[in-house]
């Protein structure tokens, strides 16, 4: 009898730890991963756009084949953004940031030097339900996936955590304590570099923009929009700096003052984010 009651006991506890477990499993946010889905597809000249998800803020764009260098124009009545876009016909992502409306996208190939030739052009009229949506994806400046290292940790860190202000808290946390600056770097980068998520990771430091991108990764993976701000501190300093919206309220984040490697009473002027 005493040893049918210690079974019983531990299968009590056994589906009780597979409950908990279950629940911090599916509490979890889901990890959003850009789709061409093929549904909506736009072509004209040499540029292809599956806009079957621009509800959700983001477009997949490819061109042709080519031993040349491409570029895309992203462009509002308000705004416009270059982009390099890959020559092996391959989709990539572009975030729709400029919200609803409509968008106009060109798509442009090296002709010599540093003269483009215009090989495609679509307009898109964007509907967006949510205008932070596209900042929960992954693109070219934020660029991850599921099995990326700092969005396996932040997986782990905010386990079993659903608000967001925990979640924001934990991953600003984290990068104050595991991160320093990287200052050689900063001296020896070149214009025009994207942020490096992965070598950042690897070495637990890097210059502003790694720094950034790689706290936006981890905030979009847990449900967290992010925006990475690029524009300048001061007078003229390049600069990269984060902004999120933790439960309907922007946040500001700036992981190189939190390292003590720039100043935090210098003015931001922001110029493009995505």
């Amino acid at each position: 009898m005493m040893q049918r009651g210690k079974v019983t006991r531990r299968l009590v506890a056994a589906v009780v730890l597979l409950a908990v477990a279950l629940s911090v499993l599916f509490s979890q946010a889901e990890i959003r991963m850009p789709e061409a889905t093929g549904k909506t597809v736009k072509k004209n000249g040499d540029l292809t756009i599956d806009c079957s998800n621009m509800d959700q803020g983001y477009v997949m764009v490819k061109a042709k084949t080519s031993s040349k260098r491409y570029k895309v124009r992203v462009k509002t009545a308000d705004a416009s953004l270059n982009y390099d876009l890959n020559s092996d016909g391959m989709y990539e992502t572009f975030p729709l940031q400029f919200g609803s409306g409509k968008y106009q996208i060109a798509l442009y190939r090296n002709a010599s030097g540093k003269k483009y030739s215009e090989e495609g052009k679509i307009g898109l009229n964007v509907k967006m339900e949510d205008p932070n949506a596209c900042f929960l994806y992954p693109n070219q400046y934020v660029n991850y996936n599921e099995k990326t290292a700092c969005v396996v940790e932040a997986t782990a860190l905010c386990a079993g955590m659903t608000d967001q202000a925990e979640i924001y808290k934990a991953v600003c946390d984290y990068m104050k304590t595991h991160f320093v600056y990287d200052f050689v770097k900063s001296v020896s980068v070149k214009a025009g570099v994207l942020p490096d998520i992965d070598g950042c990771w690897e070495k637990h430091m890097g210059i502003c923009q790694d720094l950034s991108a790689v706290t936006i990764a981890m905030l979009r993976s847990q449900g967290v929009p992010a925006r990475l701000m690029i524009g300048t501190l001061g007078s003229n300093t390049y600069h990269a700096w984060v902004t999120a919206v933790v439960n309907g309220e922007e946040k500001f984040f700036d992981p190189t003052a939190e390292l003590n490697a720039s100043s935090k009473t210098d003015t931001y002027t922001t110029e493009r984010y995505y």
